[in-house]
């Protein structure tokens, strides 16, 4: 872990100085609820607090001369809810973004992509950068559902229009689709925005068995989309990978599913590519978001 001094300091990039106060305020008087989704205790400032510093840490240690070429952040409480000014959806501090803003400034990188594959929409993440060129935000998740952001029509303001990408699915939606969005939306608009850090927003509440949606992916189906990722990293050349733990709530489903992740991420070299047809879903997103990305304009039904 970082100290928290530079965890702090790191904080507030994404969240200004009333927010990380008004979190430790509240755990300082023994916590209480902060909306109906979102409680906190007497640990939960201390515990936000190093749930981000992890994900600096993962960035600082890829960046390093002699790092890793992937790393994961098994770290709770989640963080992809968190607005600028807002705790919500058991989100305090948006450590995804944290570390993004960290490999920015501490570490140079000028373009920095996030690939949120949570069941839910990263609203928090893409209410930190959607006005930002310099992250690429890709969120897959279920629609309709919680938090109620994420339209396929919302794809950034301003300066950033255009790097936010949002692929909405609906419920019932398994392996085959997500994968095939990865491997036919994500990478070719990654490729051509070239960044030089890859970071992923890793809930697995989209597993079939997680109570919380409806989705159907199978640890199979993480798998797969770890080594479409591994494999868009090696062929943007070699930009490492970091990973931060976002939701999953079936503890069986969780654990096998980070361990067929970490599996993919701790071998020698990505997994070799497979024909993955293009899915109908996936058809759909390039159509749409080949608007702002022409490189996928070729995908078509397989």
């Amino acid at each position: 872990m970082l100290a928290p001094e530079v965890e702090r300091e790191a904080l507030l990039a994404v969240h200004p100085p009333a927010h990380v106060e008004a979190i430790e305020r509240l755990s300082a008087r023994g916590g209480g609820p902060i909306d109906l989704d979102t409680v906190t205790s007497a640990g939960s400032y201390d515990a936000a607090l190093h749930a981000a510093g992890g994900a600096m840490a993962m960035v600082d240690a890829l960046a390093a001369a002699d790092g890793p070429q992937a790393a994961f952040s098994a770290l709770r409480p989640p963080g992809h809810h968190a607005e600028p000014t807002r705790a919500m959806g058991f989100c305090l501090f948006n450590n995804v973004a944290v570390a993004a803003r960290r490999a920015i400034a501490a570490h140079g990188h000028a373009r920095v992509l996030i690939l949120d594959w949570d069941v839910h929409h990263g609203n928090g993440t893409e209410a930190v950068f959607a006005e930002d060129p310099a992250v690429l935000f890709c969120s897959i998740h279920q629609w309709p559902l919680y938090p109620g952001t994420g339209a396929a029509s919302d794809a950034g303001r301003g300066a950033g229009a255009g790097t936010t990408v949002n692929l909405p699915v609906p419920a019932g939606t398994g392996d085959d689709a997500y994968t095939s969005l990865v491997e036919h939306v994500v990478a070719p608009v990654a490729l051509a925005f070239a960044p030089e850090l890859v970071l992923v927003s890793a809930g697995y509440d989209a597993h079939r068995d997680d109570p919380l949606a409806g989705c159907r992916v199978t640890e199979r189906g993480y798998e797969a989309m770890t080594g479409a990722v591994r494999r868009l990293c090696a062929e943007l050349g070699d930009v490492p990978l970091g990973m931060v733990l976002e939701g999953g709530y079936e503890l069986g489903a969780l654990a096998r599913s980070v361990a067929a992740t970490l599996e993919v991420l701790a071998a020698d070299a990505p997994p070799p590519a497979g024909e993955v047809p293009v899915h109908p879903v996936a058809a759909e997103a390039a159509a749409r978001v080949a608007r702002d990305w022409p490189a996928v304009a070729g995908v078509s039904e397989g």
